[in-house]
């Protein structure tokens, strides 16, 4: 009998070069499959739900494997592994699914955050998970540009060069749909912001080119209807900076319809 596992899991991304298994690079599949393995007694292939750049940090990614004939108790993929594990990467919860779950082509949407801090002087404990943009941010001038990401568009221009064949023949090339954007302080405390974007799916580096973007726009460097421009030429050009990925989370995979197009 085939079992299918579903993992919920939470990283800190500092020290790993992203999510997905590289031959030259530590990476947070790389760590699960090997302790997975050594669990189930048996190789273990791990699929995620998507991709994290190096630094990037996740709240809530989602990953499934198969195992044949086991009898090995839920509990085992939570506490038992999670002792194997390094603090860094924790397993929340662990499910039985249907054997046709796939983690990530079962994936309605995601959620991701960018978190950054505009005062002066940026404390350490805070340096690897918010980026430090010190100076003047109006959040205000944001409005127009997150609403010109919500919808469906194409985004090439807010894509990684070379990131992706862009033979617009097939798939769905750049079209992606944006349910929500919003910027607003990430704590109670001053000059911390966060940047929260809900899609259907996302390009390479999409999200910190996003932030970057607004980031750019809150600060004055960038006017505000410069986000409709680049939507409109496809131009990476038009668009603005790559955010560092320290500032990014991935919050939540969505598998059951909540937004509606």
């Amino acid at each position: 009998m085939l079992r299918t596992i579903r993992l919920l899991i939470t990283f800190d991304g500092t020290k790993y070069h992203g999510w997905q298994r590289q031959l030259n690079g530590i990476t947070v599949q790389g760590v699960l499959e090997k302790q997975l393995s050594l669990l189930c007694k048996k190789n273990i292939a791990l699929h995620g739900a998507g991709r994290t750049d190096t630094g990037v940090h996740a709240l809530g990614m989602v990953a499934h494997f198969h195992l044949r004939a086991s009898t090995i108790p839920l509990k085992a993929f939570t506490d038992g592994l999670n002792s194997m594990l390094p603090q860094d990467i924790r397993i929340l919860e662990a499910y039985d699914e249907e054997p046709e779950f796939h983690s990530r082509y079962n994936a309605l949407g995601k959620t991701y955050r960018y978190d950054f801090f505009t005062g002066p002087l940026q404390q350490p404990t805070t340096r690897l998970y918010a980026a430090h943009f010190p100076g003047f941010f109006d959040p205000s001038l944001l409005i127009d540009g997150l609403q010109s990401i919500t919808g469906t568009h194409d985004f090439s221009s807010f894509e990684r060069v070379g990131s992706r064949n862009r033979d617009l023949r097939t798939g769905r090339g750049a079209v992606r749909t944006i349910y929500k954007a919003t910027c607003a302080l990430h704590t109670h405390l001053a000059d911390h912001w966060s940047i929260q974007i809900t899609g259907d799916g996302f390009l390479r580096q999409m999200v910190r080119i996003l932030a970057g973007t607004l980031i750019e726009i809150g600060q004055g460097r960038r006017s505000p209807a410069s986000i409709h421009t680049a939507l409109i030429e496809g131009d990476r050009a038009k668009a603005g900076m790559t955010a560092p990925a320290h500032g990014l989370f991935l919050e939540q995979i969505y598998y059951q319809r909540l937004f509606h197009s």
